[in-house]
């Protein structure tokens, strides 16, 4: 089997993955190396805060260490999924050449792999301060619970919105040694923004998530999508608008927002819900508005 045989449809830069021997191939998809979306997305949150909170210069050391603890624990995160979702993953079209799923990868060294990966993120653990490190072990639980939310829950991606933007809380406190309500309402936005782009995402599955019942904020909405996502998007916004003026109380201060808020109207304005490459494409624009809030947030929290 080949490393475009074992990639699933949406993988991106599978030279990446080409260039590895072949006995490693499948890890790297395990981690899902061939979609750096996911570790961008898991990324900007805690790079946010570090800015927001007035960190991005003298400490820009932490904004790499959550780089590269971003890129492990999202591969550790996608290796438990794939270890607990592998005989649904079988019956899915999209992800049934998942190395667990697949046979690629065995049990017992996907476990392996999850281990190898959790210790990286380890050594990004004790850079931290106490106060932060023990924030960001807080989420473990968290972490271990998503991936059975999609069979309990209608809404599986607010558990997600918990998970992906815990960074935000890890990477204030990181700066400031505490939490206060800026830190606290950046992290709320973030959930939002993560429901919302996750449920793009979600529409590339509705078909074969409902012939095998799985939950999903997409087949929720159903003809609702648009509204929904713009929804989650404003609430984003609106709590993100109050994280900025509390740190900074001006009307020029919220103008940081501009640029990213024309991104995400744009997502919602040419979603075409039926149209799973749209979907895809619209989800992973979501790299370049992680990049827009950062500047926002790293205006201004470098003229506090």
């Amino acid at each position: 089997m080949t490393d475009t045989d074992m990639a699933v449809p949406d993988s991106e830069h599978r030279g990446l993955v080409g260039i590895l021997p072949n006995a490693l191939r499948p890890f790297a998809l395990l981690a899902r190396w061939d979609r750096p979306i996911g570790w961008w997305l898991l990324f900007w949150p805690g790079a946010w805060a570090i800015a927001l909170s007035g960190g991005a210069l003298h400490r820009w050391d932490l904004i790499l260490w959550f780089l590269l603890g971003s890129i492990a624990m999202r591969g550790a995160g996608c290796t438990y999924n794939d270890i607990v979702d592998r005989d649904l993953d079988r019956q899915v079209a999209r992800t049934a050449v998942r190395p667990l799923a697949s046979g690629a990868v065995s049990l017992k060294a996907a476990w392996g792999w999850l281990i190898l990966q959790c210790l990286i993120g380890l050594v990004v653990l004790v850079q931290l301060n106490l106060f932060a490190a023990i924030v960001a072990m807080a989420s473990l639980a968290l972490v271990a619970a998503y991936p059975f939310m999609k069979r309990i829950t209608w809404w599986p991606q607010a558990w997600l919105g918990l998970v992906f933007s815990w960074a935000a809380l890890v990477g204030w406190s990181g700066v400031t040694g505490g939490l206060n309500a800026p830190g606290l309402l950046l992290y709320a936005g973030s959930i939002f923004w993560v429901i919302g782009y996750d449920t793009i995402y979600a529409l590339q599955d509705v078909e074969d998530d409902a012939l095998v019942g799985v939950k999903s904020s997409a087949r929720r909405l159903g003809s609702h999508v648009h509204a929904g996502v713009a929804a989650f998007y404003l609430l984003a916004l609106a709590l993100w608008s109050a994280a900025f003026w509390l740190m900074r109380p001006s009307w020029l201060a919220l103008a940081a927002l501009l640029p990213m808020a024309l991104h995400l109207l744009w997502q919602v304005m040419t979603l075409k819900p039926q149209d799973g490459a749209n979907a895809l494409d619209r989800f992973r624009s979501n790299r370049n508005a992680g990049l827009l809030m950062f500047a926002a947030c790293f205006v201004i929290g470098a003229t506090l």
